[in-house]
């Protein structure tokens, strides 16, 4: 089994920046992939950046492109998410998620982990 722990979420203004941080324990040397969803209230929980576990393939959604930035400390079992000019619409809870396999997807019910979420809010 893997527990995911995220935390760093808040309430920040547009244009702003925060880093959530995803600390994982238990079996983590069995995970091959993390992602970070996000789910606003009414709508999907859709993935917004993908990284297999070497960081040498990784996703991002077009709306967080060069603006959000996954990244890994392997000795710490962490992944990172670095969110920079933060729009409203990044409003959302935000959930660390890892799979067992090292291909990055972007399909929810491919993740066999998920953390507990963590509220971001951005102002305008």
């Amino acid at each position: 089994q893997v527990q995911l722990v995220e935390s760093g979420g808040g309430l920040v203004q547009a244009g702003g920046s925060l880093r959530l941080s995803c600390a994982a324990s238990g079996r983590t040397s069995s995970i091959g992939a993390m992602s970070w969803f996000r789910q606003a209230p009414g709508k999907e929980r859709d993935v917004v950046a993908a990284s297999n576990w070497s960081g040498d393939n990784t996703y991002y959604a077009d709306s967080v492109k060069g603006r959000f930035t996954i990244s890994r400390d392997n000795a710490k079992n962490t992944v990172y998410l670095q969110m920079n000019s933060l729009k409203p619409e990044d409003t959302a809870v935000y959930y660390c998620a890892a799979r067992l396999s090292m291909v990055v997807t972007t399909t929810r019910t491919s993740y066999n982990y998920w953390g507990q979420g963590t509220q971001v809010t951005v102002s305008s």
